[in-house]
């Protein structure tokens, strides 16, 4: 994570690039550290000129201009340590800056691919962004200026010098055993606080079924083996850093004190100064001390760099975003054409389980499209797909011609109105919510929106109208009330495309007529709806349909056709 590793390979990775970006203010640091470096000589020089000169000519005056030197010096290094300290916290900033925005993107692709939540990418980031800015980049700078100490150890004698530099190595040696023990430990521990994270947050998703259904016993003991694994790698981890720190310390303070003996020897033989001899100790010190910090920061060390290599893996992964040309707004249909939609299953292409397969699909501008068939038979995949998640391994997508992937996601989505059936609200007001968090967003489309949905009159009977706070996840709402205000969302911007995934499924009568109305609303404006329904009965209000079931399309045409070709089959059954 130094600067000279750091700009190596920087085209190679996406946090190597943005590290080398900083190159410029990494070598700042360097020279800053390297006078931090020089100024730290003070003590022992002044040690040296009050044993050599001061002593012996016992001179006051001597002795207070060396104190006011010193004093101006030393305030000069914490001057120049803080500057230091404050440059790599910004460092660390800059680092996020750029790729917070890739990671963000890339949690919520991990939840879209894999339907897992996880934040492990901002938790790789934060722990780059907090070596960054800690003391660990320090020690490493300081760790190159290790020789000047020990040469001047030498230049007061050549057995000082011998005796500094054989520590150095032992310590230095310490140094190395500690990154073999504590690599795979770092690995296992960081693992296990992920596993621990994603059980904290999905007990807290189920928090009413837990509590509600007495599961809290049984969750809570879960948590507790998986807190207990947790801890005990954190333990092991800690033993091994704190036992090595801790003889790292024991022999630093130790040569320390050989050396100054070494160095009474020597004095007493005339061989050295009683100054050279105090200042060698010191010296040697401070020649130790950036291995003992580096030592003290090795966990973070490893941590960081764990962390970079996942999240140079994930974010290598992301979809090259060249400039696409920007298409105009749709306006013309929607076409599928042998679609094959699978799991992500990692990598491997067999690895894949096929969930959805689509003969053909043709809709027009101002069709509405009726999804219906069993529980679990690829409906929502279906409409999933039409807005561009999941993983399709065959087969097309193509609005007004072009497929999915030569659309700007971005820009295609304020065209596209989605309603999942799990609706989810940001912590934020309502109007905000409607408008997709677009902070310029025109309160005239808002209400608009809202009118559409029928659902004007009811936000403005909530305690703030718009600005009512809805709470993490429209908690403060009740579950029609999310609902609606998710298909104002939905019909935000006049999109074009409009694919709603049970959207009655929590609403009363007024607001299923609301509901319709805003299809038939939509369809005259030229929009295509789609409508994923279990019961033939909510299609009141689309002029197509199709059947899917166990995973396949068996029928699609005109509505009314479809539904009396699905009564005959069934009184034929019965």
């Amino acid at each position: 994570m130094s600067p000279q590793n750091t700009a190596h390979g920087a085209s190679q990775s996406p946090i190597g690039s943005a590290i080398a970006s900083l190159r410029r203010v990494f070598w700042v640091v360097a020279g800053l550290s390297g006078v931090s470096n020089l100024l730290m000589l003070t003590g022992p020089l002044f040690m040296l000129q009050v044993y050599d000169r001061v002593l012996a000519s016992q001179s006051v005056p001597t002795l207070l201009a060396l104190i006011g030197l010193v004093i101006g010096l030393y305030l000069f290094l914490g001057g120049v340590d803080a500057l230091r300290a404050r440059m790599l916290v910004r460092i660390g900033w800059r680092v996020d800056e750029q790729i917070g925005p890739k990671a963000l993107e890339q949690t919520l692709t991990i939840r879209l691919r894999n339907g897992r939540e996880t934040a492990q990418p901002l938790n790789d980031l934060d722990q780059i962004r907090q070596f960054l800015g800690g003391a660990g980049p320090i020690a490493i700078c300081d760790l190159p200026w290790m020789p000047l100490f020990l040469g001047i150890v030498f230049v007061f004698h050549p057995w000082l010098g011998i005796l500094a530099l054989v520590g150095g190595i032992v310590l230095i040696t310490l140094t190395f055993v500690s990154e073999l023990v504590t690599r795979k430990k770092v690995a296992h521990m960081n693992a296990q606080t992920v596993v621990r994270s994603n059980l904290v947050e999905a007990g807290c998703r189920n928090a009413e079924a837990i509590r509600a259904m007495g599961m809290l016993g049984a969750f809570r003991h879960q948590w507790g083996q998986q807190n207990d694994r947790y801890l005990r790698e954190n333990t092991v981890v800690g033993d091994v850093n704190s036992t090595f720190s801790a003889y790292i310390k024991v022999i630093r303070l130790a040569l320390q004190s050989i050396v100054l003996a070494l160095g009474a020897y020597l004095a007493i033989r005339q061989e050295v100064t009683p100054g050279a001899m105090v200042a060698a100790s010191i010296l040697t010190a401070r020649a130790l001390s950036p291995v003992e910090q580096a030592i003290a920061n090795w966990r973070g060390f490893v941590a960081a760099r764990q962390a970079r290599t996942r999240l140079d893996h994930i974010l290598s992964k992301q979809d090259a975003h060249s400039e696409r040309m920007q298409l105009p707004a749709p306006t013309q249909g929607l076409t599928i054409s042998n679609l094959v939609v699978a799991t992500s299953g990692g990598e491997s292409v067999h690895a894949q389980k096929v969930l959805l397969r689509v003969n053909d699909l043709v809709l027009k501008a101002g069709d509405g499209l009726g999804i219906i068939g069993p529980s679990g038979s690829g409906k929502s995949t279906l409409g999933r797909a039409m807005v561009g998640i999941g993983t399709i391994r065959g087969g097309s997508i193509r609005i007004d011609g072009a497929e999915l992937s030569h659309w700007d996601p971005e820009r295609l989505g304020r065209h596209v109105g989605y309603l999942p059936q799990d609706v989810e609200l940001f912590d934020d007001t309502v109007a905000r919510n409607i408008a997709r968090l677009i902070p310029d967003a025109r309160s005239e489309d808002i209400v608009s929106a809202a009118r559409s949905a029928g659902v004007h009159d009811l936000i403005q009977s909530l305690p703030n109208g718009y600005d009512t706070k809805v709470g993490a996840g429209g908690v403060v709402l009740s579950g029609g009330q999310r609902q609606r205000i998710g298909l104002a969302r939905a019909l935000f911007g006049d999109p074009f495309l409009i694919v709603l995934d049970e959207p009655n499924s929590n609403l009363d009568s007024a607001g299923e007529q609301s509901l319709l109305q805003a299809v038939r609303d939509a369809r005259e404006r030229g929009a295509i709806v789609v409508l994923i329904a279990h019961r033939p009965g909510a299609l009141a209000t689309v002029n197509l349909t199709t059947i899917i079931q166990d995973g396949r399309q068996v029928a699609f045409g005109a509505r009314d056709d479809i539904l009396r070709k699905t009564v005959r089959q069934v009184g034929e059954t019965a």
